[in-house]
C-alpha cells in the first residue's frame, strides 16, 4: 500500500509526484459521500416516478419498489466495499477484473467502463446546455456552446488539483441534496394536497393476473435500478483515500442510504401533490408538481435543480474516468504518458484525454449510440465485479479482507442474478445496439494484442514490485 503523500508538501515531493505518476492520499469520508451522491442522484428522480406509477398504480407498491431498488443498491455497495478494501488501487472495476480474470479481462472491463463514463459525460454536458437554454432564452441555438463551457470549466477545476475537484464535488453534491430536500418541503408545506385537474386513478395493479402483475413489477424495477446507479463511485479513489479500509465502507454505505432516503421523500412529495392518476400520466412529474406549487415559475425551479444535478454528476464522471486510463497505463496497457500526474495530484494527461473525447462527442452530437450501448454495458461492468468477488474468494482466500460482504454468498448471488436478468432484458429490449455493443467488445481483443506488442519492457523496479 502506498505511503501517504501530502498535497502541500515540499517541492521535492511535488516533483516526485510528477516524475513517478503517484496519486495523493488526501481524500476522506466527506468526499466519498459526496462523489457517490453526486454520481447517483441525477435527473432520473425527477422523471421516473411517473413511469413507476404508471406501471404499479398503487402508492404502497411504488414505495415498495423503490425500497427494493434501494436494497439492491445497498447489497451492491457491500460487494464493492469488500473488493475496494481488499484491493485499494485506482481504476475501479478494472482492478478487480484484472485480478480475477487476468490481463485481458481487466482490459476489456476497463475499456467498457471508460467508454460508458465518457459517453455519460458527453450526454450530461449536452443536458446542461438544454437546461441552460430552457432557463435563459439567450442560449437558445447555442446549447452546444453552453455544454462546452460547462465541460471545460469543470475540466479546468480538476486540472488545478484533486483538492479542487474534491471541494467542487462536495459543494455541488450538498447543493443538489439541499435543492431536492427544499423541493420536498415545499411540496408538503406550500402545495395543495390534491392538484387541480387531476386525472382519474388508473386501475390497481392488484387487480391484474399474477403474470401480468409480475411483468409490471419487473418493468418498474428497471428504471429504479438505473436511477440508483452510481453507488460504486468510491472505488475509483481508494488509492487517494487517507484510510480506505475504514472510509470506503463508511462513505459508500452512508451515501447509498442517503440517496434512498431522498428518493423516498421525493416520491412521497410527488404523491402528496399529484394524485396517482395524474402522476401516472405525467412525463415530468417534478415539473408538474412544481407548477402546482410555484405556478408559472415552477418550470424555472426544476430547470435550476436539474442544472445543479448535472453539474455535480459531470464533475464526478470527470474525476472517475481518468483514473481508469491511469490504472491501465500503469499496467502498460495504455501509452506511458497517460500516467502523468500533476502537482495537485490529478492524472492530468488522462483527464485532458477524457475531456477531449467528451467534448468531441458533445460538439458532434454523436453520443446517442454510445449512450444506448452504455445502457447495456453498465450492468455488464458491475456484474463482472460481483463475479470477481466469487472468483477471488475461491482462488485467493488469503487476501486481506478488512470488510466482508454481509450475507455472503447469498447476497452476492442475489445481486448477480438480478444484474444478469437486467442485462438480458436490456439486450432483448434493444437488439440493434446490443449487436453494436458486442462488436465493440470483440474489437477490444485485437486492441489488447496491439497494446501488448507496443508496450515497453518493464523497468527493474517495476518487475520487483510485480
Amino acid at each position: 500500500m502506498q505511503a501517504p503523500i501530502s498535497a502541500i508538501g515540499s517541492e521535492d515531493k511535488r516533483f516526485e509526484v510528477r516524475r513517478k505518476g503517484r496519486l495523493l492520499r488526501i481524500l476522506g469520508v466527506g468526499f466519498g459521500i459526496a462523489v457517490v451522491v453526486g454520481n447517483t442522484i441525477g435527473s432520473g428522480i425527477l422523471l421516473t416516478p411517473g413511469e413507476i406509477a404508471a406501471d404499479l398504480r398503487n402508492p404502497w407498491l411504488v414505495f415498495a419498489a423503490w425500497c427494493m431498488g434501494g436494497a439492491f443498491a445497498f447489497c451492491c455497495t457491500q460487494a464493492v466495499c469488500e473488493l475496494g478494501t481488499m484491493l485499494p488501487r485506482a481504476g475501479g472495476w478494472f482492478v478487480f477484473s484484472r485480478r480475477a480474470f487476468g490481463e485481458y479481462g481487466g482490459f476489456l472491463v476497463g475499456c467498457c467502463d471508460w467508454m460508458m463514463l465518457s459517453a455519460g459525460t458527453a450526454y450530461l454536458s449536452a443536458a446542461f446546455g438544454e437546461f441552460a437554454a430552457g432557463l435563459e432564452p439567450g442560449w437558445r441555438g447555442r446549447e452546444k456552446l453552453a455544454s462546452a463551457v460547462c465541460l471545460l470549466a469543470l475540466t479546468l477545476v480538476n486540472l488545478l488539483g484533486v483538492r479542487w475537484g474534491s471541494r467542487t464535488q462536495k459543494v455541488t453534491s450538498i447543493a443538489k441534496a439541499a435543492a431536492l430536500v427544499a423541493f420536498v418541503a415545499a411540496c408538503f408545506v406550500v402545495a395543495p394536497k390534491v392538484a387541480p385537474g387531476a386525472a382519474a386513478a388508473p386501475p390497481s395493479l392488484l387487480t391484474l393476473p399474477l403474470a401480468a402483475a409480475m411483468v409490471a413489477i419487473f418493468a418498474a424495477l428497471q428504471p429504479i435500478v438505473i436511477t440508483y446507479d452510481g453507488w460504486y463511485a468510491d472505488i475509483y479513489f481508494t488509492e487517494e483515500d487517507k484510510n480506505p479500509v475504514k472510509n470506503l465502507p463508511r462513505a459508500s454505505i452512508t451515501a447509498v442510504l442517503a440517496c434512498g432516503a431522498i428518493y423516498l421523500l421525493v416520491n412521497a412529495a410527488l404523491l402528496h401533490v399529484l394524485p396517482m392518476g395524474k402522476l401516472a400520466a405525467s412525463q415530468i412529474p417534478a415539473a408538474d408538481a412544481a407548477a402546482a406549487i410555484f405556478g408559472s415559475h415552477g418550470r424555472q425551479v426544476i430547470l435550476v435543480i436539474s442544472m445543479v444535478t448535472v453539474v455535480s454528476t459531470i464533475n464526478a464522471t470527470l474525476m472517475m474516468a481518468p483514473r481508469i486510463l491511469f490504472a491501465m497505463a500503469r499496467q502498460r496497457l495504455m501509452p506511458g504518458w497517460i500516467t502523468a500526474v500533476n502537482a495537485g495530484g490529478t492524472p492530468s494527461a488522462a483527464l485532458l484525454l477524457c475531456a477531449a473525447v467528451a467534448l468531441g462527442l458533445v460538439l458532434s452530437g454523436s453520443y446517442d449510440t454510445l449512450i444506448a450501448m452504455a445502457s447495456i454495458l453498465y450492468v455488464a461492468v458491475y456484474l463482472s465485479g460481483f463475479i470477481s468477488l466469487f472468483v477471488l474468494r475461491v482462488r485467493q482466500p488469503d487476501l486481506p479482507r478488512p470488510f466482508k460482504m454481509w450475507g455472503y454468498p447469498w447476497t452476492n448471488l442475489g445481486i448477480s442474478l438480478g444484474a444478469g436478468v437486467f442485462l438480458v432484458a436490456a439486450i432483448i429490449a434493444d437488439l440493434k445496439h446490443a449487436a453494436f455493443t458486442l462488436a465493440v467488445v470483440a474489437l477490444t481483443y485485437p486492441l489488447y494484442l496491439l497494446a501488448k506488442r507496443m508496450r515497453p519492457a518493464p523497468e527493474a523496479d517495476e518487475t520487483r514490485r510485480a
